[in-house]
Formats: C-alpha cells, sequence, structure tokens
C-alpha cells in the first residue's frame, strides 16, 4: 500500500446519505459486524474500511497517525466520487475523523464519534501508557484494557474473542505507532468552532472516554454538538449494545436528511 492507494473496504446499502465508518485501536473493520445486519441500507450507504496496518491493510507501510488516515479516507471518498460524505469513527477512529474535518471541512456532512479519542489526545499516566505501548506485544495487556473500559463486567470468553481479533488482525509495529498519534497529538485547534454537527455516543461503563471528558472537549468545540450516555456499556456499543448505537447514530446522522438529498438531487 503506497501514498496513493486506496484504504480496503466494503460497501453496505446504496442510500444517498453517505458515510465512511473508522474503526479504533484493538479491531479491523470487523469491529461494525455487530451493526451491519440492522442499519438502513436504503437511506445511507456506508464505506467500513480498514485503516492501514489492520485487516487487509495489515501490511500495508505508512506513518500511522490520524493525519494519515485522514488523507487515507478523502482518497477513498474521491475514488467512490462522493463530494459530500458523513463520518462514524470509534475510540481512535474517532480522531481519524476529526482529523479529516479539519482536512475538508467543506466535504463532510455531519460527524458521529462512538467514544472518540478527542482532538486534543489522550495523555496517559505513566503506568498506563506503559500498559498501552506494551499491549502491542502483550495480548494480556489487552484484555485489561477491554475489561477495564467495559467496567469489568463482561464475559470472560468475549474478552478472549475480542484479543484475539485484535491480535489477528493488527500489525503489532502498526499498532504501537497508532498510540503515539492517537493519544499524543492535539489538533483541536483546527476544529474548534466547526459548525458540522457532531455527536459523541458514550458508555457509562467506560471510565477513560467518559461523558464528563466528552463535555470538557467535543462538547467545546462543536457549536452544534450533541452527547448520548448508553446505561449499559462500557468502550466497545458496538458490541455491547448494537441495536442502540444504530438508533441513536442514524437518527442523528437523518438530521439534514431533506435539505441534502434535496441538493443532490437538483
Amino acid at each position: 500500500m503506497t501514498a496513493s492507494s486506496v484504504l480496503p473496504h466494503v460497501l453496505h446499502g446504496d442510500g444517498p446519505h453517505k458515510v465512511i465508518a473508522v474503526h479504533g485501536w484493538l479491531a479491523d473493520r470487523s469491529a461494525y459486524d455487530p451493526v451491519l445486519p440492522d442499519l438502513d441500507t436504503g437511506a445511507f450507504q456506508y464505506a467500513i474500511v480498514d485503516l492501514r496496518g489492520y485487516g487487509e491493510a495489515k501490511g500495508a507501510d505508512g506513518t500511522f497517525t490520524t493525519a494519515e488516515g485522514a488523507d487515507d479516507v478523502l482518497a477513498l471518498a474521491d475514488l467512490l466520487g462522493w463530494d459530500r460524505f458523513s463520518l462514524i469513527g470509534h475510540s481512535m477512529g474517532g480522531s481519524v475523523i476529526q482529523r479529516t474535518l479539519a482536512a475538508a471541512p467543506h466535504r463532510v456532512r455531519r460527524i458521529v464519534g462512538l467514544s472518540p479519542v478527542p482532538a486534543s489526545g489522550l495523555p496517559l499516566p505513566p503506568e498506563q501508557w506503559e500498559l498501552f505501548a506494551e499491549a502491542a506485544q502483550n495480548p494480556d495487556n489487552r484484555r485489561v484494557i477491554l475489561d477495564s473500559t467495559t467496567g469489568g463486567r463482561r464475559p470472560a470468553a468475549w474478552l478472549d474473542r475480542m484479543v484475539r481479533r485484535s491480535v489477528e488482525c493488527s500489525d503489532a509495529k502498526a499498532f504501537r505507532a497508532w498510540l503515539d498519534s492517537w493519544a499524543s497529538e492535539d489538533f483541536h485547534d483546527r476544529i474548534d468552532g466547526s459548525p458540522v454537527p457532531a455527536l459523541a455516543v458514550v458508555g457509562a461503563l467506560d471510565p477513560a472516554l467518559s461523558a464528563d471528558l466528552q463535555r470538557a472537549t467535543w462538547m467545546r468545540w462543536f457549536p452544534r454538538a450533541e452527547l448520548v450516555e448508553l446505561p449499559s456499556c462500557g468502550h466497545y456499543a458496538l458490541d455491547e449494545a448494537p441495536l442502540d448505537v444504530i438508533r441513536v447514530m442514524e437518527d442523528f446522522l437523518r438530521g439534514d436528511a431533506d435539505a441534502e438529498d434535496g441538493e443532490a438531487k437538483a
């Protein structure tokens, strides 16, 4: 995969509202598998992508930064012929979609962050940084992260399955490099005040990317921001509460459907 290559992706639906969905740090595009059967494919067309270092792009070269990820998202939109589109991003993917908005604000219709990492990064105390940094080589660390960010309430078999998927779908070197970008980079000045409608969806059991954190970041930067807290899940709402995610996400994306789709037909 070169600088001019396009992210591996799969398309779902053929609706007029185009949406690009970006996964988080511990998964590839299969993170969206739990919601795919019940998406509104008549209203929306979703492009679910693999970032560099993950899934079908597991062996790709790159810098593995949110800025590069944003460039790759825009290259995909160009390939698909999508001049205007909405964006969904989970966790690290939430940072990537904010970068995409910063790079091409005129092209972005709406954004949805699922437990999104703020555009100011996510500074980690030394012990947590060590836990996350060593997760590239140590699957047990990934399990601790999964368990702690879902409130310690998920079955052992689920945690084990999530760890297996994470290890199988990601390149360890890329996985480690992505951490430096999403956790440490601060570009919030480039999206602060954006008029694009922005929804943050968080889980009440997530101690890290909580509703309070989003109120201090996302809700301050986006004048047209909304925040929804799902009471029964943690950081992995796509797995923990897929039907709730679909309802909240698609209701929000429909917010300007009549105006936008009317312009597209004109």
